[in-house]
């Protein structure tokens, strides 16, 4: 019985005690980043959901009276421009994804000593202002210019306009300019992640591929592309959510016809001062945006995210 009720060694309490601490290092560094979150993200979500039950006036001020009524009402009010940053926000991630993916694929398996210096083009727009980049797609699709003369003479303007995405000769003040300024601000999201998950594949699945015959296209249709899916889904997510909430391209690159929510909920913050609404916009469009994102997310099979 003493044996069993004799103390420990003080030599190892150190020894433990060190343990404890090591064992709880992880969790101290995660303190910083849990605090951040917290701070900036959790208690503005906070605000803006308590704001958004509020009624009154930016004179008289504002009260919760948990008027969940706004969210009804903002969506009844505003469901065209919903649709419209859906249908925008979709079809540049397509087009981002379209274009993306041949050069990841290049970067990836055929830049050789060439790789670091294209992916330094790649992200070479992000070292110039957001703001910059989408006023020079104003000149780029300038009435007269060479790019709207190139697309006429080909007449892919008849088509476009026949489609609805362009008014006779023009672009810019279009959908197609909209989204043409979607796809070139988030093509580099679309990028890096594909480029990711292509480098990791490893080589010798490509040679056994061969090995068993398959012929180029049927070894990226059976081996390549699943593999890459991750990227496929990361880059996806990373370009649809944000353009769904833009609004610089729609401001600039548009006109009332192309506005999308985000277009609004700047209004509705800035100019109309209808703080209730806005605040409920963005919770809308949140809420639209989380479901689409769960129901891709399992419908592509994959939850590893590059």
């Amino acid at each position: 019985m003493s044996a069993l009720t004799e103390a420990p060694p003080a030599a190892d309490l150190p020894v433990r005690k060190a343990s404890v601490r090591k064992r709880l290092v992880p969790y101290w560094l995660l303190v910083p980043g849990l605090l951040w979150l917290i701070v900036f993200f959790a208690l503005p979500m906070v605000y803006q959901a308590s704001t958004s039950v509020q009624t009154g006036s930016l004179e008289k001020g504002f009260q919760v009276t948990w008027h969940f009524q706004t969210y009804w009402d903002a969506f009844q009010e505003y469901y065209p421009q919903f649709v419209r940053s859906l249908l925008y926000a979709g079809t540049a991630t397509l087009l981002c994804l379209l274009l993306g993916y041949p050069l990841a694929y290049l970067i990836a398996f055929k830049a050789g000593r060439w790789r670091n210096l294209i992916l330094v083009l790649v992200i070479a727009p992000f070292f110039t202002s957001f703001l910059i980049r989408t006023l020079a797609w104003k000149t780029i699709l300038a009435d007269g210019g060479p790019v709207v003369h190139t697309l006429n003479s080909l007449h892919v303007l008849d088509v476009t306009s026949w489609l609805g995405w362009t008014e006779g000769n023009r672009v810019l003040a279009t959908p197609m300019a909209v989204v043409c300024g979607l796809t070139y601000n988030f093509l580099p999201f679309m990028i890096l992640p594909l480029y990711t998950s292509l480098e990791r594949i490893d080589s010798r699945l490509h040679e056994a591929a061969g090995d068993l015959y398959a012929t180029p296209a049927t070894t990226f249709r059976k081996v390549t592309f699943p593999l890459s899916m991750p990227g496929v889904v990361s880059g996806t997510l990373l370009t649809f959510i944000p353009a769904s909430g833009d609004y610089v391209n729609a401001e600039l690159l548009g006109s009332t016809d192309q506005k999308m929510v985000g277009n609004v909920i700047q209004s509705q913050f800035l100019r109309v001062l209808d703080y209730p609404t806005a605040a409920a916009l963005s919770f809308i469009l949140m809420a639209i945006v989380l479901v689409m994102v769960t129901v891709y997310i399992r419908r592509a099979g994959t939850e590893d995210l590059v």
